[in-house]
C-alpha cells in the first residue's frame, strides 16, 4: 500500500469516527461548552460538510494517482480548519482544547501535502 493510500484511508476512517458522533451531540455541546447552539443548520451543514470530505479522503486513498489533483482542495480543508482555529484561539474566543482538533488537522494537511508530492500523475489516457 502507498504512503498517499494510507495516509487518505486512514484520514477517512478517523474523521468518520470523529464526525460521525457529532450528530447526537448537538445538547450536550451546549452544555459543556456553552452558549446553546442557536443555529443548528450551521452546526448539522458543518458536519455533513466535513463526512463528506472524509468519503472523498477514501476514495482519494483507493486511487491517489488518478485522484491526486483532489489532494489539493484536501489540503486547503485541513489548512482553513487549523488557520480559523489558531486565530480564533489567539482571539480568545476558543478554549486550549480546540487546538489538539486544529493540531489533528494540522498533521493531516502535513502529510497529504507529503502524499501530494509523493505521488506521480496518472498518465494522461
Amino acid at each position: 500500500m502507498t504512503f498517499a493510500r494510507r495516509v487518505f484511508t486512514v484520514a477517512g476512517i478517523y474523521g468518520l469516527i470523529v464526525l460521525l458522533p457529532l450528530y447526537g451531540l448537538e445538547e450536550q455541546i451546549g452544555r459543556d461548552a456553552p452558549p446553546p447552539i442557536t443555529h443548528p443548520e450551521y452546526f448539522y451543514g458543518f458536519i455533513g460538510v466535513a463526512v463528506a470530505w472524509q468519503v472523498a479522503f477514501l476514495i482519494i486513498g483507493r486511487d491517489p494517482a488518478g485522484y491526486r489533483p483532489l489532494m489539493i482542495p484536501a489540503m486547503i480543508e485541513k489548512a482553513s480548519f487549523v488557520a480559523a482555529v489558531a486565530v480564533l484561539y489567539a482571539l480568545g474566543r476558543v478554549e486550549a482544547t480546540s487546538l489538539v482538533a486544529g493540531g489533528a488537522d494540522l498533521l493531516l494537511g502535513i502529510l497529504f501535502a507529503v502524499a501530494f508530492i509523493k505521488t506521480r500523475p496518472k498518465p494522461a489516457a
